[in-house]
């Protein structure tokens, strides 16, 4: 028999089969991930490009339903085939459809429409036509006729100077649209917060002249204290009704696509362009001023409008928090573990409990949050120190501290895990050089041992904060909102308010996708917060890896 060459025996080694197979493995799963996350990133990012407007005239036997109108006019969001069930029997026959964003919403009583190709007669893109935002109803998509101004002459469309004046009236709205959120949120803001403290403090009063006590004194100087602020509330609410009503005085004249007339008050109107008049550049223009909005704005039109600022300020907040509390309490349960504990079968049951509580859903977390924290600790805090609030609870209720020490407890048993693991990868040697130079243990371990694993402590916070960071269960039991335009943080004592409930990225897509009652119009924000989501997480990862690196560069050893 002939021997075997060296080709044949590294063909046929031993589980060299296993090696490619979980390479294509590895290969297929980077492949999804990238696909995922080009998904995400196209569509999100489409949500802010403008788009062209078509005006579509059907055919007279088409029986549209607006109005009795041939012309439609919006934005062509969808092209599909359409299968119609009345011919299924016969055989199946499939027609095009679009779905089109007819936007005038207050008109219509529906933004989007799906129109049958075969049902057009024609196509045309057509010029002048704006597209116009509105703080409600969403956009308005119409040919500009005037501007009315009381005790002005209506000034035409055709005038060289329409768009221009149309556009300073629109910044003049916006000042004020400024200025009555200031009064409201800042100045009648802090009067409401005074009134609220006198309130609580004459009840307490009053329950103390009830049990015998003279405070009559105090009573009436709080009396006449409230009088005071409530003439000046009467004063700034007064002033802020003037400029609402000043928000309604300049109107815009503008024809719908069906023919009608429309008229809209400038005061709320946020931005317009014209998108059948724009260049390349000026499209580039559009989508960065969109992009810049949504990351800087409020949501409005329930979540499918307007911005996501308050959603990613509350999501940054709150993972924050949460990193601070479960880095010290990991470390140091994983400390005691592997430091102090004595290794026997109390220390293997408690290990085993920690890998079990990283399997538990993150429900179950929730509702232990919500009994323990809200319930019984939050609880116990308004007996203590909001007695005179009761019964109106202020932090016996969901908020930014519980839901941060929620997830703090969900996500502890990872940092454990790998705190344990950095700290047993540290040389034997090292700890044995630092004891025999006189160092305590407890020296032994915060000079050399804990510097020496900060790296691996770190990647189990990366860890931890990536999982936080996209929980929605137990929020939604422990303090997150639909909306809460009011931040956490803000220029008012304390400054930072942990009782205050908040807004999540992670909640802020469930609700556009599931709880929206318009949901063609929520999609592309769905996509957009997700990108944005995800941009918030890998910001905070690569900011905690920076800080990983650094460290292990600092404290290198043969330990790395």
């Amino acid at each position: 028999m002939q021997g075997r060459g060296p080709w044949q025996e590294r063909v046929r080694a031993p589980g060299e089969p296993w090696v490619w197979f979980t390479a294509v493995g590895l290969t297929v799963g980077l492949v999804m991930i990238l696909g995922l996350l080009g998904l995400v990133l196209v569509q999100g990012l489409k949500a802010f490009w403008p788009r062209r407007v078509v005006e579509i005239t059907l055919k007279a036997d088409s029986s549209p339903q607006f109005r009795g109108s041939r012309v439609l006019a919006g934005e062509r969001v969808l092209e599909r085939r359409k299968r119609h069930p009345a011919v299924e029997v016969a055989g199946p026959s499939e027609d095009r459809e679009w779905q089109l964003f007819l936007g005038n919403k207050d008109v219509y009583g529906q933004a989007f429409r799906f129109v049958d190709v075969a049902d057009v007669e024609r196509v045309r893109m057509p010029s002048g036509l704006l597209r116009l935002e509105r703080t409600e109803y969403g956009p308005l998509l119409a040919y500009p006729v005037a501007l009315e101004s009381p005790g002005a002459e209506p000034l035409p469309a055709e005038h060289p100077a329409f768009l221009a004046t149309l556009q300073q009236r629109i910044e003049e709205a916006h000042q004020r649209r400024g200025e009555i959120r200031r009064l409201e949120k800042r100045e009648i803001g802090e009067l409401n917060r005074q009134l609220e403290k006198l309130h609580w403090r004459l009840r307490a009063l009053e329950r103390r002249q009830a049990g015998g006590g003279d405070v009559s004194a105090e009573l009436a100087g709080i009396r006449q204290r409230q009088r005071e602020l409530e003439a000046a509330y009467e004063t700034l609410a007064g002033r802020a009704r003037e400029l609402r009503a000043a928000q309604e005085r300049d109107r815009l004249v503008c024809r719908l696509p069906t023919g009608e007339e429309h008229r809209v008050p400038v005061g709320r109107l946020l931005s317009f362009y014209a998108p059948n008049d724009l260049g390349w550049f000026g499209r580039l223009q559009v989508f960065a001023t969109r992009l810049r909005e949504f990351l800087t704005q409020e949501p409005r039109e329930a979540n499918t409008e307007g911005g996501i600022f308050p959603a990613i300020f509350g999501t940054f907040v709150m993972t924050v928090l949460m990193s601070l509390a479960v880095t010290p309490l990991g470390v140091v349960a994983a400390l005691y573990l592997r430091e102090y504990a004595r290794q026997g079968w109390l220390t293997r049951a408690v290990r085993i409990a920690v890998n079990n509580l990283a399997g538990v859903p993150s429900i179950v977390f929730g509702v232990f949050g919500l009994g323990f924290f809200v319930y019984v600790l939050g609880g116990q805090v308004d007996r203590l120190f909001f007695a005179e609030r009761l019964p109106t609870p202020t932090f016996g209720t969901g908020g930014l501290l519980w839901a941060s020490l929620t997830l703090a407890l969900m996500t502890v048993p990872v940092v454990i895990v790998a705190t344990e693991e950095a700290l047993a990868a540290v040389p034997r040697s090292t700890r044995e050089g630092s004891l025999a130079c006189g160092a305590s243990q407890w020296q032994t371990i915060q000079r050399v041992v804990l510097p020496a694993a900060a790296p691996g402590i770190l990647t189990g916070l990366i860890l931890a904060m990536a999982r936080g960071a996209g929980e929605v269960a137990p929020l939604m039991l422990v303090g997150v909102v639909k909306l809460a335009p009011e931040l956490p943080i803000n220029t008012t004592f304390p400054y930072v308010h942990l009782d205050q409930k908040f807004m999540h990225l992670g909640f802020h897509i469930y609700d556009l996708g599931f709880q929206s009652p318009d949901s063609d119009a929520a999609q592309p924000m769905v996509f957009a917060t997700t990108l944005f989501l995800l941009a918030l997480v890998v910001v905070l990862n690569l900011t905690a890896i920076g800080l990983r690196n650094h460290l292990r560069r600092k404290y290198a050893s043969g330990a790395f």
